[in-house]
Formats: structure tokens, sequence, C-alpha cells
């Protein structure tokens, strides 16, 4: 009896304290203490369906149907419920809300894959701008996105929805994304931190990778997206890192995030990930998605002393941070009016900044004279705008090439669309949607129909030119093939041989066109073509952008920021994926090490179908010799380049430097992106210059034994290149003294022997006599 009356008086001294207070930002520590305990529990916690909304005597109205998820709220403290909504590749929501008159269509860019091929981080910040303006005034407060991580493996599910094999692009691309969209007074949520390159058994599956690997490939980007746009949220991934889920490792999300990158913004979990709460808000993974099943779980956590209430308040605080800086709780007016054709320009133009030229055989393109079209592959006439899952769109409607061409005044040949049109239709007719494969998505995962020779033969006769669209999908919760998706199915390499050998027997060109997300198989049938032009996933107006290039209204300046294996077995991850034993994996072993992409193809020398940086254009440049500031390097060195426009047409170039470090005591890659730049529009015979600055981290590796970015001394030489292998200038600087960049913490080793690549011994870099020396750190 005398313990219920305390708890009462508790209570009500409780409630007193609140019955004036509302939300500042300089009183956030007495909302705290003005929380029941009650309160404090559901705060940590997110409102992810209706079930939590009998907490409410009345629903929150701002509230998105198609939200991911949202916070809660306590109207008598003044604090308001902001919404989560998903949208790596544009906002996700549902196209019908509330009170609202008419359709909320969002805007569907390029995929992740596709914008780093543009290598534009300005053009980037421009579709974050546009995501942010749309995130904002359809009233949600943060977008879950962008995703960054390594694609480490082309079959990966969600790879379309991630920048590049490369940490450096991947960080800068996201950090422009970011800042776009933080510009509109919403957050940005970057994930999946970290690691989660495989979506197989992703919610259990444990990823053993080197300390040096770690820190040099999975969590570089995400340091370095932390530094140039402090996101206002990271979401923690599924799987675990050497044996601790990611969600719940306060190593992880504590000793490296907050104190060495100094991180002040908010954890949240992904979708019911990990496997005990209370270790996650221990770990300082401070929101848990979706919520409300927790809550009787952590009340009984703090009652037996597992769970300290006062962990729950260094949580609140935070989220009341975030909150905070919320347009909702600055009341800040809500329109629901974007500009969607303004921001159908912005896509667009990134569709065709990321479509990247990989043949042209005879300058077969820009299509000129060019009055009817061929096309073939049922992705001629059903363009993959994007992904499947989270990262998908509600878009009003996007642009195939059909389209695209004829909004240009071309003439398609109508039997084959026909013929396309009647396959598409049937297959939406007479085909289930799944969780996997939702209804939008269903002909993209369909197979190619079997064209009949007559349709070819009566083509050939009556086209100038032959387009053949080849395509691919992806998505959450699954791993691709092989067979049938890296490499062309029977019925696509038939199509392929047979439209080739018609339409060359008369003389007339081929094209092929790429709607992929990833890069696929191209080695064994690139003969067969005139032409090669990757496309991507491109979004919505993808279908516009490439009739913009096959015509030559735009010239293609986009370039690979993956690399295209000659064949998957070319992988260094391609024994080991998705993990060990094959069937129902535990353990995904990362022996590939730090020899992620280009880093493995040119270390072991590895001949690739199209190497990392790749593309062509329709003009050709030329790069002076570079200039440095200082042959020794102190501090900072300044290198400067100019790119002139030696061609006809007027384009843009993308430059890119590499460097190449010294190896004496531990093994190094051949060469490493540090810098990377795009330059304006040039005419004819217009010059641009480049200048980059390189800092002493672009020198330095990561010493396992150490827990150091050290910068060796020696020789290292600067690589300016149009791309990884074509290296158009060269420099030498020198560092006298070995310097100690940053000393970390030496946390996250495996948790099981890794027998890890390594070049051990003499090795010959790509198109040099270089010898690189090198020793592991582990067996």
């Amino acid at each position: 009896m005398k313990r219920k009356i305390i708890t009462l008086l508790a209570l009500s001294t409780t409630l007193a304290l609140s019955a004036q207070i509302k939300l500042e930002a300089g009183n956030i520590d007495d909302i705290i203490a003005a929380m029941t305990l009650k309160e404090k529990v559901y705060f940590v916690l997110g409102v992810g369906d209706e079930g939590v909304w009998r907490h409410y005597k009345t629903k929150p109205a701002l509230i998105l149907r198609g939200q991911a998820c949202a916070t809660y709220g306590i109207p008598r403290l003044g604090i308001p419920n902001t919404v989560l909504t998903d949208g790596p590749a544009g906002l996700r929501i549902d196209t019908i809300q509330t009170g609202v008159n008419h359709r909320t269509y969002c805007t569907a860019f390029p995929t992740a894959t596709a914008l780093a091929s543009t290598w534009n981080k300005e053009l980037v910040y421009q579709v974050g701008d546009a995501i942010g303006e749309e995130t904002f005034r359809y009233g949600s407060d943060m977008l879950l996105g962008p995703a960054m991580n390594i694609q480490r493996n082309p079959l990966t599910g969600r790879n379309f929805e991630y920048y590049s094999e490369d940490p450096y692009i991947s960080g800068m691309m996201a950090a422009s994304m970011v800042n776009g969209i933080q510009k509109w007074n919403v957050g940005a949520c970057i994930k999946h931190f970290a690691a989660n390159n495989i979506e197989t058994n992703r919610r259990t599956i444990n990823a053993v990778i080197s300390q040096r690997a770690l820190r040099e490939i999975y969590l570089r980007g995400f340091q370095i997206a932390i530094e140039q746009s402090n996101p206002w949220m990271i979401m923690t991934s599924y799987n675990k890192i050497n044996g601790y889920y990611t969600a719940e490792n306060k190593v992880l999300l504590q000793d490296i995030v907050r104190k060495e990158w100094k991180y002040d913004g908010l954890f949240v979990s992904d979708w019911v990930s990990g496997e005990d709460f209370v270790a996650q808000m221990r770990a300082g993974n401070e929101l848990l998605m979706p919520g409300n099943y927790q809550a009787e779980l952590f009340m009984k956590a703090i009652k037996n002393g597992t769970l300290d209430e006062k962990t729950l308040d260094k949580n609140i605080k935070n989220i009341l941070k975030y909150i905070i800086k919320t347009s909702t709780f600055k009341n800040l007016h809500r329109d629901y009016q974007p500009d969607l054709d303004k921001h159908a320009d912005v896509s667009r133009q990134a569709a065709e900044e990321a479509m990247v030229l990989l043949q042209n055989k005879d300058n077969t393109l820009p299509l000129r004279n060019t009055k009817s079209y061929a096309l073939f592959g049922k992705s001629s006439y059903n363009f993959i705008a994007g992904g499947t899952g989270s990262g998908r769109v509600n878009y009003r409607h996007a642009t195939s090439i059909t389209e695209g061409l004829e909004n240009m005044h071309a003439k398609v040949l109508q039997n084959l669309s026909s013929f396309y049109q009647y396959y598409i239709d049937s297959v939406r007719s007479n085909t289930t949607p799944t969780l996997k494969i939702p209804t939008k998505n269903l002909v993209d995962f369909a197979p190619e129909p079997v064209l009949p020779q007559s349709y070819i033969n009566d083509a050939a006769q009556k086209a100038d030119i032959a387009i053949i669209t080849l395509g691919r999908n992806a998505g959450e919760l699954w791993d691709r093939e092989a067979k049938d998706y890296y490499y062309l199915s029977n019925t696509e390499t038939t199509l392929l041989k047979r439209v080739c050998d018609t339409f060359h027997a008369l003389n007339k060109k081929v094209v092929v066109v790429l709607n992929i997300g990833g890069p696929i198989d191209v080695a064994s049938w690139r003969h067969m073509p005139d032409a090669i032009l990757l496309a991507w996933q491109t979004g919505q107006e993808g279908g516009h952008a490439l009739a913009n290039i096959l015509s030559g209204k735009v010239n293609p300046s986009g370039k690979l920021a993956v690399s295209f294996p000659v064949k998957y077995s070319d992988v260094p991850s391609a024994n080991s994926f998705p993990g060990v034993p094959a069937e129902n994996p535990v353990n995904a072993f990362y022996e590939e090490g730090i020899y992620v992409g280009y880093r493995y193809y040119q270390t072991f020398n590895v001949k690739t179908a199209y190497e990392f940086g790749y593309g062509l254009s329709y003009t050709d440049f030329s790069y002076s010799p570079l200039k440095i500031s200082n042959g020794k390097f102190k501090d900072k060195l300044t290198v400067s380049v100019t790119v002139t426009n030696t061609g006809k047409i007027s384009g843009k170039e993308v430059v890119q430097l590499y460097l190449k470090a010294p190896v004496t005591t531990v093994e190094k890659p051949f060469q490493e992106l540090k810098r990377y730049a795009k330059t304006q529009l040039l005419k004819s015979g217009e010059s641009e210059t480049i200048e980059f600055t390189v800092n002493p981290m672009d020198l330095a590796s990561f010493w396992t034994g150490k827990s150091q970015w050290i910068a060796e001394k020696g020789m290292y030489e600067i690589r300016i290149g149009a791309s990884s292998e074509d290296i158009r200038s060269k420099a030498i600087f020198e560092l006298d003294n070995t310097i100690v960049v940053s000393e970390v913490n030496d946390v996250l080793y495996p948790n099981i022997k890794l027998h890890e690549l390594s070049t051990h011994g003499i090795i010959k870099g790509p198109k040099t006599n270089d010898i690189i020396l090198g020793d592991s750190d582990y067996e």
C-alpha cells in the first residue's frame, strides 16, 4: 500500500510538472523529466502500424498513407508525431492521401548506381534538392535514404540502391544527396550501416571481415558522408559484423561513429532487426522500428534491472533533438504541391548524364537520317525505372523507349509493338504478384518471349535500325543467380544473334540498350551488335533521356562507377557469395579483403570487360601534363590538369585522380580513386582546368596491428585518367617521413579465422612493369 501511494505521488508530481511545459530547444531535459515511464518506453519505439494507436485518445492527423513509420507523439508535452518515408530513388508514399483532392505522385529519379555514373556531385545535389522538396511538401520529416553500401558482388539484390564498388565515390555521392535533401528542413537517413551486402538470410547473416577491409572499404564511405553532410539519421543494418548484430553493437555505434567520427545525429534500427532489443537500447540505437511490440519487454527490463531508465533518457534526448529540427515541430506549411514538372526535368538530366556508352563501332551512334526503328525486347516497351522493395517510387508514368522515340517523331514498327504489348498484357493479367515481385514489376521478372523469325525478317526489310533492349530487375529479400540474370538467357542470346545476323545481312546496324540495375555479362556477346548503350534504371524519364542520346541531341558523359567483369567467376567474392553453407548461409567470409572491384582486377591483373571509370563520348578530349604544387608532400598537395574538347561535338568529361602508394610494410592496391570532377559542357576546342587537393588521409592505409591510419614514406604517383586504365598524365611526389594520420579504436576484429586474399609476393599491375610487394594482415 505504501509503495502504491509513493508511485501515485510520483506520477502526480510528474503530471503536475508537465501541466504547462511544452517542448522547446532549451528545455529537453525538463521534458524528459516530465514524461511518465510508459511514455518514455513508447517514445523510443516507432509507430509502425494501427495497433499502437490504441494508446492515443485520437489518431494524430499528420500521418501519410504509405509512410514507412512515425515517431511517437505526446501532445500534452508539445511533442508531435513526425513521419518517416522510404525513398532512395524518390519519395515513396501512396498516391491517395486523406484530405488531398489530387493524386500525390512522386518523381522517380535514376537509381543510386545510375546517379554515381554521372560522376556529377552538383547534379546529384539537384536530385536531392528535388526529393527534399517533395518530402517537405507532402508532409514527411525524414527520407530513409540514401543507401550507400558497397557493391561487393553483382548478384546482390539491392545493388541498384547502392552507388559504387568504391567507398570514396559512394561517400561523396551520398553527401551530395543528403545536402540537397536537408536543404528543405527535412532529414536524410544514410543506410544500411554497415556491410549490408547480402539479401540472402539478411536478418541473421554474419559478415566476417578484417579490420582493415572494414575501415578502408565498408565503413569509409559512411565516414565521408557524415563528415561532408551530417545526415540527421543513420539506419543500422540487419546483419551481424564479426559475430555481433550491427543494431546491438555499442562499439560500432558509440566508439566509432560517435567518438571517432564525432556524429551527433540519431540512430534508428532497420525494421525488426537484431535479436536483443534491450541490447539495442544499451548500444545507443535510439529509435527502434517499427516499434510498439517491444513496450512490454522494456517495462519488464526496467523492473528487473537489465535496462536502466537513464539509458532511455539518453536515447530520448537525441530523438527530441531530431524532432526539434523537423518541419512538423516548426509547424511549417505543407501544400502538397511540389513542382513535379521541374523535377521531371531534373530526373531527365540526371538520366542523360548517367547513361554510359560502352561500345560504338564505326560511330554507329548518334543515329543520323534514321526514320524507322525496329524495337526488340520486352523492356523496349516496358522500361524499368527502378528496383523493387523500399527503393520503389509511386510515380505517375515511366516513359518507355518507344514513347521517347515517338515523341521525337520517329517511326516505330507497329507489328513488333503489337507482339510485345500482347505479351506484356498477358503477363499482367495472368501473373500473381508477390511480396518480392509487386504488380508494377511483374513484366520486369517475366522471361523474354520467343519472337518468331518472321517478325525479325519483316522488321529488317522495313526499319533503318534495330534496337534490342535487355532488362534486369532486382530488389529486397533475395539475391540473384548467375544463370539467366548475370548471363543472358538462351532466349535472349538467340534473339540477339538472329537480329544481328538478319540486319547485318542487309548492311543495317544493331544497337543494344541495357536497362539494368548492375553489371551483367557483356563479354560473351558484345561482338555481335554495333553499339551498346548502358541505360541503367534511370527513373521515369529514362525513355526520353535514351532517345536524346540515340539521336545525338545529348552527348553521353556517364562513366562506370562499378566494374564489368569478363565473367562472373572473375568477381573476387564469386566463390564465397552469398555465404556458407551455400544452401542456408550463416557466415559470409569477405575473403577478398580490401580487394573489391577495380582494386582486385588491377592489382591481380584480371582483365575486365569494361573497367571502373570507363565510358565513351561522341567527342574526344585531350589532357595536358598535370601540374603539382610541390615534389615533396607537406600537409597537402595541389594538382591541376587542363582538359580540352578536341572533337567536333560539345561534351562533358569526367577527370579521375588515382593515387599509387609505395608498398613497403603493408600491401596496397595497385591504385585507388582519391578525387574526381566533371567538366562543364565544353564546346569544340574549349578547355577547362581542373584542380584537386590531396591531403594526408589520401595517402594513408589502415594498419591493423596498430589501429592507425598511416602514410608510409616513399614515392607516390598521381595518375590522372579518363578511366582507371586510361591514364593520361602522371606525376611523382615524395613523402620524406612516415605519418600517423589518425589513431583509432582497436575494435571489430573477426570472430572466426579469416583466410584473406593477399598478393603474397610479386605481381604486375595493369599496363606496367612496376613491381608490387605484399604482406597480408591475416593468413
